[in-house]
């Protein structure tokens, strides 16, 4: 059990064990809800019990304030579970939601360091995207053109996650990280940050990484600017398997067209 989580236990049963020494017990089994046990107050404490409870309740806001995690520390946490990563593979789902339509692709991820990643999708159709590290391609099968472009000049919502996988710290790679308490996490426990990619400030709004209690980033979700809404979910997450080098490499079949981008989502 983590040690905010021990204190926020350990300090509710303390304040409610205090409130029934003094004569306000709790209301249910949620220690947080208090009411006054009239055979152990005197005949007209009123406002001494008015000043106890408004104590009690400072003492409790306290102690769930005390219980937030730092955005900082969170940070340093997933940059260190991500450090001692050499390789990751995922199931993904990807959906995206804007101009009147919603549509959603599904498929496999792998993450080598340093900076590669392969998006292999195969629901509702294939497709595929990768970065060897310099060059970012991207390919439906049966088509007669491949685009290609340095990923340095990459204009994609994928690019960041490249950098999980690289030398450099989640707070460089999204500005102005903090907690988002006003957005709820799919999964119980976990906790969501924001930020904004660097350099994308003039296409994204706002950028939300979802992590896990052990640090591992579950769920992103990008909001841009023109109100559209891109979600990336990973499962199954695997760490360290072996990965060959091959599996970052594209050649383009015979009379496959190669062709500069930029812009590599559909």
């Amino acid at each position: 059990m983590r040690f905010w989580e021990s204190f926020r236990l350990v300090s509710t049963d303390f304040l409610a064990s205090l409130a029934q020494a003094i004569g306000i017990t709790p209301a249910s089994s949620d220690s947080s809800i208090l009411q006054p046990n009239p055979t152990c107050l005197p005949a007209s404490p009123f406002t001494h019990k008015q000043h106890v409870l408004a104590i009690l309740g400072l003492l409790l806001c306290s102690v769930q304030l005390f219980a937030q995690p730092d955005a900082h520390a969170l940070a340093a946490k997933v940059d260190q579970r991500y450090d001692h990563l050499h390789t990751l593979q995922a199931q993904f789902t990807e959906t995206y939601t804007g101009a009147g339509m919603t549509r959603t692709e599904s498929g496999t991820l792998l993450l080598k360091k340093p900076g590669r990643m392969r998006w292999d999708y195969d629901q509702p159709r294939p497709k595929l995207f990768l970065t060897d590290g310099q060059t970012a391609w991207f390919y439906v099968p049966g088509e007669h053109q491949a685009r290609r472009t340095p990923v340095k000049q990459l204009d994609d919502l994928r690019s960041p996650l490249r950098y999980l996988l690289g030398k450099t710290k989640l707070e460089k790679e999204l500005e102005g990280l903090s907690l988002a308490p006003d957005q709820k996490p799919v999964v119980a426990g976990d906790v969501v940050l924001r930020g904004i990619p660097k350099g994308m400030h003039d296409r994204v709004a706002q950028t939300l990484l979802e992590i896990s209690p052990d640090g591992l980033i579950v769920r992103i979700v990008v909001e841009e600017l023109d109100g559209s809404v891109t979600e990336f979910r990973f499962l199954q997450q695997r760490e360290n398997v072996e990965i060959p080098d091959t599996q970052f490499r594209f050649v383009p079949a015979p009379g496959v067209e190669v062709v500069a981008g930029t812009e590599f989502m559909e």
